[in-house]
């Protein structure tokens, strides 16, 4: 179905992090092929600029690891929304509350710290059997703030704290309602649990959703890896 898409019609939105590109031991370790970048330079112009980079990764790194392209894009699970003339973004979470969720680093090794000014990222791909620890820790930090509105976002060995309200899903919504994604078809590829808020809105959208390696509801269909989506875009590009 996919290989069927008419890239005259429809919106492209992509998620980052093991979706096109193959996941990491940490989130600084990822590798983005410049095959890729070549052939979303190229989907980007047939499509007429209709193609989105859809991600928890704040903008500013999107745009490190994808230069010299300077896509559309929603980052920080949709904390902020970089259009070619705007830029719309959430209320940053304090320092002092970021300095205390960072410290979890301490707990002991393989616990990696991503701050991304809108929310904190604490990865445990590499140490998994500090998950309990770590959540605790999260609970206790949380605790420490009352006066600050946060939620916890589980995803694929990490636990990421952010502002409640702001998802990806919204963030899609809000999106579509601009130019050139406004009246197109949107077609979003996710693989993790925080991308399940753009699936779920997808059918109110008239939109389609495929996943990498598991299933989720609302979607059509599943790639085995980032290499096989990265493959399918390319065929799409040269189509």
């Amino acid at each position: 179905m996919f290989s069927r898409l008419d890239t005259k019609t429809i919106a492209l939105l992509l998620d980052v992090d093991g979706t096109i590109i193959d996941i990491a031991s940490t989130p600084h370790d990822v590798h983005v092929p410049l095959s890729l970048c070549r052939t979303l330079e190229r989907l980007f112009r047939r499509m007429g600029g209709a193609l989105a980079l859809v991600s928890g990764r704040p903008v500013a790194d999107l745009d490190r690891l994808f230069s010299p392209l300077k896509l559309p894009s929603i980052g920080g699970h949709g904390a902020e929304t970089r259009l070619a003339d705007e830029h719309f973004s959430a209320a940053p979470l304090p320092a002092p509350l970021r300095q205390r969720l960072a410290a979890a680093e301490k707990i002991g090794p393989g616990i990696v710290v991503e701050n991304k000014i809108y929310s904190l990222a604490l990865h445990y791909r590499n140490a998994p059997e500090r998950e309990d620890q770590l959540r605790r820790y999260i609970a206790e930090a949380r605790s420490a703030f009352p006066g600050e509105a946060t939620e916890v976002l589980p995803g694929r060995a990490v636990f990421e704290v952010k502002r409640p309200g702001i998802s990806k899903g919204e963030a899609v919504r809000a999106l579509m309602q601009h130019a050139p994604f406004r009246g197109r078809q949107p077609i979003f590829i996710g693989d993790d649990v925080t991308d399940e808020s753009v699936f779920a809105i997808l059918p109110e959208l008239g939109g389609t959703g495929f996943s990498v390696q598991r299933e989720f509801d609302h979607i059509s269909g599943i790639f085995h890896s980032p290499e096989q989506v990265r493959l399918a875009l390319e065929a799409l590009a040269d189509r």
